[in-house]
């Protein structure tokens, strides 16, 4: 069962391995900015979860949900019958509790995404995760995708929103690549705050390309995948049974 969820929950401590967690006032401007696509990548989110909306109300976890800034417009376009968001930032979860306060039965856990979907005794209709599979390991993105399909219940879907590498591309060519369009194209980024998020992609992202993904999803039992949308290296992507 996922653990219960932090009442007047202490300070996050510092965590080198994610930047955005430490600092969601940059990661909110870079978003605000659209450098990552996030308006026309959630836009496409909404639309599933109309599109599961006419069954009737999902049961639906989120992964790594952070601050839920993006994801909670469309909650509230296609209401849950259940939201339970997991993050490792306690500071995040205090924004989420803010953007979810108009979604019900909003259940939120202080733990790692990997660990709460391994533990979790219920089965949900959705399971989202938006930017936050690719600073996860190849052998953790597999066990990731085997813990999701586990917890699938009959005719539910893995929608994931992540960067995605190009085939037969090295992770050291992503990198060169992707930081050379930051360092060109987000000119609205301060120089400091702009090298410390360039610091933190350099260290900790570790996108698979499409090919590696679509076979990790089949080995769990995920064997049909769908490309909704890519924009650049961004990808909606869905997995199902």
């Amino acid at each position: 069962m996922l653990e219960k969820p932090l009442v007047n929950a202490p300070p996050a401590q510092d965590d080198e391995t994610a930047l955005f967690r430490k600092s969601w006032t940059l990661y909110d401007a870079l978003s605000e900015k659209n450098y990552m696509f996030h308006r026309e990548i959630y836009q496409l989110v909404e639309e599933l979860l109309k599109q599961r909306h006419q069954q009737g109300p999902c049961r639906l976890l989120d992964l790594g949900c952070g601050n839920a800034r993006f994801l909670a417009p469309c909650l509230r376009a296609a209401p849950p019958a259940t939201y339970h968001g997991v993050d490792l930032s306690a500071s995040a979860l205090d924004e989420a509790r803010d953007y979810l306060r108009e979604v019900a039965s909003v259940t939120l856990h202080h733990k790692d995404m990997l660990r709460a979907v391994e533990e979790v005794d219920s089965a949900f209709d959705i399971i989202f995760t938006g930017f936050a599979v690719h600073h996860l390991d190849s052998a953790a993105k597999q066990r990731l995708f085997h813990a999701c399909a586990a917890r699938l219940a009959a005719g539910g879907s893995l929608i994931m929103v992540d960067v995605v590498r190009e085939e037969r591309q090295s992770r050291e060519q992503y990198l060169e690549g992707y930081l050379g369009t930051m360092r060109s194209e987000w000119t609205a980024v301060p120089p400091d705050e702009l090298a410390q998020a360039c610091a933190h992609v350099a260290a900790y992202d570790f996108p698979e390309t499409l090919s590696d993904l679509m076979t990790m999803a089949q080995k769990a039992g995920l064997a049909r995948s769908e490309v909704v949308g890519r924009f650049v290296q961004h990808h909606v992507l869905v997995f199902r049974p």
